[in-house]
């Protein structure tokens, strides 16, 4: 959980680096839509019903 938020902050920077022109867009952009996606999915995943 805590990784995927500093993941999640990394690749913000990395999407700021990348809109300023310092660092590739291309790669900044998914790499920020993985990390939002992985860390929605941690947060949601942990309160499901595993059964019986």
């Amino acid at each position: 959980m805590i990784i995927s938020i500093l993941l999640l902050i990394i690749s913000f920077f990395l999407n700021i680096l990348g809109l300023m022109e310092m660092f590739p867009l291309l790669v900044s952009s998914p790499l920020l839509f993985i990390s939002i996606f992985v860390t929605l999915y941690l947060v949601n995943h942990r309160k499901t019903f595993k059964g019986f």
